[in-house]
């Protein structure tokens, strides 16, 4: 029984986990195309991010960096590293590399940043609540 037990719980893991990565690839394809509409459904109304440039924004800034140009990539690829649940809650970990263009910060140039996302389980499904994001690198082109 606890063999089963032990099984059924790792399969609930590994499902969530999958379903976690690919919420965090939609929320990154919807950034790239400042696709405002999915973010909104991704992420919690309550989402506090620290953003690379050292801001505490909520969600109704980060959509006017986007309508402003400010938050426009080229290219974005995403290394996620762990992901690991407690209670409600999922925590994914990693590093990302962006390419900026236009109006952003560092455009033209290759970022690297690492990334902690932080998701909550409630009934109406997996919502993003927090993300912190630090510049670790900024490759000149």
């Amino acid at each position: 029984m606890l063999l089963l037990a032990t099984s059924m719980h790792s399969f609930a893991d590994n499902h969530d986990e999958q379903l976690i990565r690919k919420l965090e690839q939609l929320e990154l394809e919807s950034v790239k195309k400042g696709d405002t509409a999915t973010l909104a459904k991704l992420w919690s109304k309550d989402l506090v991010v620290n953003n690379p440039l050292g801001q505490i924004v909520t969600v109704p800034q980060i959509f006017g960096f986007i309508r402003a140009g400010k938050i426009d990539y080229s290219q974005v690829e995403t290394i996620i590293e762990k992901v690991t649940f407690t209670g409600d809650l999922a925590i994914s970990m990693g590093h990302e590399i962006v390419l900026p263009q236009n109006g952003a910060p560092n455009a033209g140039n290759k970022v690297i940043r690492r990334f902690t996302d932080v998701w909550m389980y409630s009934k109406t499904g997996w919502k993003m609540v927090a993300r912190q994001a630090t510049n670790v690198a900024v490759q000149k082109s």
